[in-house]
């Protein structure tokens, strides 16, 4: 089994592949999934901000997307 971690702590350039979301409150997984986070979508890890790596610039499905440190932290990844 491969190991499970949050986006937010994706190392720079690395690939991984969605596995889930953590719960959470709010609609914040609502948001995610109508941006275009799914299940078995792969997405890599692009840029950070300078300051807590927030915000943190992501490829998914060939969109470059800017998230939030507490959104990038419910998605859960598994490196591929």
């Amino acid at each position: 089994m491969k190991d499970r971690f949050s986006l937010y702590t994706l190392p720079k350039h690395q690939t991984a592949r969605i596995t889930g979301f953590e719960l959470s409150l709010g609609d914040s997984e609502t948001r995610l999934r109508e941006i275009g986070f799914a299940e078995g979508d792969i997405v890599k890890a692009l840029h950070f901000g300078l300051f807590g790596r927030n915000p943190m610039t992501v490829s998914l499905n060939g969109a470059l997307i800017a998230l939030r440190k507490s959104d990038a932290q419910i998605v859960q990844v598994e490196l591929i």
